[in-house]
Formats: structure tokens, C-alpha cells, sequence
């Protein structure tokens, strides 16, 4: 990997968190670090990359900020003539800046859409045009939104300092759903490249971590990132040497990561006997597809996502629930479930939704229909890797 790229990926969020922390201003810190990357590819190829990338980046970030805040004297914070504070010392709080950013970006004053964009710029580092996608929303509404929440931050003076504990337990929700949010976009990128975005999972998975350490009798905290540890632990099975999607049932069950699975497990066991949260329901399902002898208790499956159905109802809930149905009992059963969904027609755009009809029809014997239904689901796919994965399911079936 090209060492601006690495730099990219492993120092951007602690370097924009430290700076955030010390201005008080989100937006002056992404600057002043782009600035800072622009700079790095200017230096680094002839000069050399430096022994500690993230410290440099942070140093010369720093005095892009200052410089920027020279040049505006009447900006909050603004130094003096002369006065030049101190530069943040790179490393010195870690991971705590990146926690602190993270549940900046989850405050409650903010609205939801803002949280889930603020956090995939700042902290994930996707793009804006990867974020409205995502939002399926024109990229200029999607960066005005970004405008609107940075300088409602500054304006409001959100602190970048970690919450108390009751400031923490108002954001825990909002921060759960961001950050599985932020992993299901690496699990299945919607974007041009790798159907696997494996550092966005690694980032969502280790921001699970940090917010389970803060929280760490919080079931529903140690459900989502048992819930990501299962998911991923499925990645190197999930697509070939050449880059093709590999489904479920025909994955190397030899190529999953049985650590993460057998940590997952041992924090599901943690979880008490409270009734569960959805994140907690979800691990459970994802846990039984990950059983050792490979034998899918589909029938179980159905039973849970029923129940998550009526936790979080939701036609994408009955989706999945009308898989495991299929699997369970049938096709002609989980089309009958399916039928209400494809009718209301809200998820006309989405390509599980065709997908899933169109292996039910499959199963029960429509090889017409369902190559129908196989190309609707490439049309509504934004990964190319899975567009072609459907692609070549509809060309099988020869209609």
C-alpha cells in the first residue's frame, strides 16, 4: 500500500480528533488536515516518509490551522501577534480523541441524518460523494448537510471532551446505529471498487470496541460488536481470487475467522438474561449461521427474525425473515410473506429485496421469473461486484 494512502487510512481520524479537540472547530480540523495530506504528497516522495507519519501529519496540520486562523484574527481562538500556542503532543490521548470525536459527532442536538454523515466524513473518512450515496441523496444536498451540522457544533459550543456518564447514555443509541452503519458500508461498499471495504469494518469494529470499554455492561453495545465480529468474520470466504462475491452457502467455511467467532460468542454469553436488544437478536442470527458442523437451524433463524420483527418492524426485517421462511418451509411459504413487501413497493430500489424473490422463485421452480427477478436486483445493486454476482445468476438461468 502507498505510504499516503496507509497514512490516510490509519492516522487521518486521530490526527482530525486531536485537532478538533484542541479548536473546537470540526471544520477548521478537516481543512487544516487536508492541507496537511496535500502537503505530505508534495514531501514525502522526495524527502522520505517520515518515522512517525501521524505525528508529522499532526504537527504540519496544526500550523495550517494557525495560519488559517492568522488570516481570520476575529475567529474564535484566534492567536494573538506573536502568541503561538503550543502544538497538540501527537499520541498523547490516542484513543480517547477519536471516542471523543465520534460521540461529538452522535450529539443529540444534531439531527439523526447529520450524526450518521458527520461520523462517515470525520471519522470513517468516506467521501462525500460515498455519503450520499449511501443517503441516496444528490452530493450537494449531501455537503450543504455537512455544512449545516459543522457549524452547528462551533455555534453551539459542543464540546469535544468525553460525556459524563448520563451524556454518554443519551448518545448510545444514536453512536450504536452510526457505527453499524459505518461497518455495513465496508461489509458491502456502495461504492466503484472493492465489493469489501475490510478498513472500514476494521474502524467500526475497533470504535465498537472503545464505546463497549467505556460501557461495558451495556448489552446492546456488546451485542452490535458481536454482531460485527460474526459478520466479519466471514470476509476472506466472501469473494474469490479474482474478486467475485462468493454466496453463503458456497463459502469456505475453512477461510472464517474462528477467533472472532469464538469472541463473539463469549460476548453474547455476557449479555445476562434480560430480554434482548435488536443488535443482541441480530448477533444471535448471525452466530447460527456461523455454527461449527455448517447444519443452519433456519427454522430458529425464522423464529428470531420474527421476533426482531416485532422489536423493529421494518420490510426489511421480513426480508430476511422470508429467507430463512424459504429455507425452512419452503419457497411457496416465504413468497406468500414476501408478496405484501414487494407489493407496497417502498423497497422497490433495494436489490436484497429482488434478490431474495428471485431465489425463492428459484426454489420454487420459475426459472422465468426468476431470472426477472435476478436482473432487477443487478439494476438496484450500487456494488459492482454484486451487480455482476446477480448478473450472472440471471444469465444462468438462459431466459
Amino acid at each position: 500500500m502507498d505510504p499516503l494512502e496507509r497514512a490516510f487510512r490509519e492516522e487521518r481520524a486521530q490526527v482530525v480528533a486531536t485537532l478538533a479537540r484542541r479548536l473546537g472547530d470540526l471544520q477548521l480540523a478537516e481543512d487544516a488536515v487536508s492541507e496537511a495530506f496535500a502537503a505530505a504528497a508534495g514531501t514525502w516522495p522526495s524527502a522520505g516518509v517520515p518515522d512517525r507519519p501521524g505525528a508529522w501529519l499532526t504537527t504540519t496540520a496544526w500550523r495550517k490551522a494557525l495560519d488559517a486562523l492568522r488570516r481570520d484574527r476575529s475567529a474564535p481562538g484566534a492567536p494573538a501577534d506573536g502568541a503561538v500556542p503550543p502544538a497538540p503532543e501527537p499520541g498523547l490521548h490516542g484513543e480517547d480523541d477519536v471516542l471523543q470525536l465520534l460521540l461529538t459527532c452522535c450529539h443529540p442536538a444534531l439531527a439523526v441524518e447529520a450524526r450518521v454523515a458527520l461520523t462517515l466524513r470525520h471519522v470513517a473518512g468516506l467521501t462525500v460523494p460515498e455519503i450520499a450515496a449511501g443517503f441516496l441523496v444528490p452530493e450537494e444536498a449531501m455537503a450543504k448537510r455537512l455544512v449545516r451540522a459543522r457549524t452547528k457544533i462551533r455555534r453551539s459550543g459542543i464540546s469535544f471532551e468525553l460525556p459524563g456518564p448520563d451524556g454518554l447514555g443519551e448518545r448510545l443509541a444514536s453512536v450504536q446505529a452510526v457505527l453499524y452503519l459505518v461497518f455495513t458500508e465496508g461489509h458491502l461498499a456502495s461504492g466503484d471498487g472493492p465489493a469489501v471495504r475490510a478498513e472500514l469494518c476494521d474502524e467500526a469494529i475497533w470504535l465498537a470496541r472503545q464505546v463497549h470499554r467505556l460501557v461495558p455492561d451495556d448489552a446492546e453495545t456488546a451485542g452490535l460488536l458481536a454482531l460485527m465480529l460474526l459478520q466479519h468474520s466471514r470476509t476472506r470466504a466472501r469473494s474469490d481470487d479474482v474478486g467475485r462475491l462468493v454466496p453463503f452457502d458456497e463459502q469456505d467455511r475453512s477461510r472464517w475467522d474462528g477467533r472472532a467467532v469464538r469472541e463473539a460468542r463469549a460476548l453474547l454469553a455476557t449479555t445476562g438474561t434480560a430480554p434482548p436488544g435488536p443488535y443482541q437478536v441480530q448477533a444471535a442470527i448471525a452466530a447460527l449461521h456461523a455454527l461449527p458442523d455448517g447444519d443452519v437451524p433456519w427454522a430458529r433463524i425464522a423464529d428470531l427474525y420474527g421476533l426482531l420483527e416485532r422489536m423493529t418492524p421494518s420490510p426489511v426485517v421480513t426480508v430476511n425473515r422470508a429467507v430463512a421462511v424459504g429455507r425452512a418451509d419452503g419457497a411457496r411459504a416465504a413468497l406468500a410473506l414476501l408478496a405484501p413487501v414487494l407489493a407496497e413497493g417502498r423497497l422497490d430500489g433495494y436489490a436484497p429485496l429482488h434478490a431474495a424473490h428471485a431465489d425463492l422463485l428459484d426454489r420454487a421452480g420459475d426459472a422465468t421469473a426468476a431470472a426477472t427477478a435476478w436482473r432487477r436486483a443487478a439494476a438496484c445493486s450500487r456494488n459492482p461486484a454484486e451487480r455482476a454476482a446477480l448478473e450472472r445468476r440471471a444469465a444462468e438461468r438462459g431466459c
